[in-house]
């Protein structure tokens, strides 16, 4: 693992906590005077974190918490929770332009998404911190965010965009900017390391 990756990284267990405070806040900037422009940025935003956030977990979280032992009704249900949700997000985006047949679906989502997020962060997030320790969590997250820049990469350009569109002019600015920053340490770390580059493409094939 390059040792900048693991240097800029949270903790596994504090990007997922982040990760599901960053959804709730995007959610709750919707309200209904809205322009369809900015609504529809939060809306896409919103859906994108949380499939990245999912892939992430099942390809890297949740096998290495198995791997320690940990067994939690939470972990058990996490999956087929993230499957229910990729419905609810793939409705979600069927109902563009039906505003208020969207919002339904969307509330739909997000009520899912906070009994998930309060079984992980109750069951899941105390049992990982306990069994798997500070250095492995550290490990983990390094992991974890190299594989979020991949997964985000294809779609810098959409992402960005929408941040812009989300978030105030100066909110906007500093979170492209550090959309862009990452997708440059992605471009530096494959660049200077053979090893990582073949694991990076293996990664985008899974």
């Amino acid at each position: 693992m390059n040792p900048l990756t693991r240097k800029l990284s949270p903790t596994a267990t504090r990007m997922i906590r982040m990760d599901h405070t960053h959804v709730m806040a995007q959610y709750h900037k919707l309200e209904p005077g809205m322009n369809d422009g900015q609504r529809q940025a939060i809306v896409r935003s919103i859906c994108a974190a949380l499939e990245i956030h999912a892939q992430i977990e099942e390809e890297i979280f949740y096998p290495a918490v198995r791997e320690c032992g940990v067994s939690a009704p939470a972990l058990e249900r996490a999956v087929p929770e993230h499957d229910e949700m990729r419905r609810l997000i793939e409705r979600v985006r069927s109902l563009d332009g039906q505003r208020d047949a969207q919002d339904d679906a969307l509330n739909e989502l997000v009520n899912g998404v906070i009994h998930h997020v309060a079984d992980e962060e109750t069951q899941v997030l105390p049992a990982a911190e306990k069994f798997l320790g500070a250095d492995r969590l550290a490990e983990l997250g390094a992991k974890m965010t190299q594989r979020r820049l991949e997964l985000a990469r294809p779609r810098a350009a959409e992402l960005a965009a929408d941040l812009a569109r989300a978030a105030p002019a100066k909110t906007a600015l500093m979170a492209v900017g550090a959309l862009v920053a990452g997708t440059v340490l992605v471009k530096a770390l494959s660049g200077s390391h053979p090893a990582q580059r073949s694991h990076g493409r293996d990664a985008q094939r899974t």
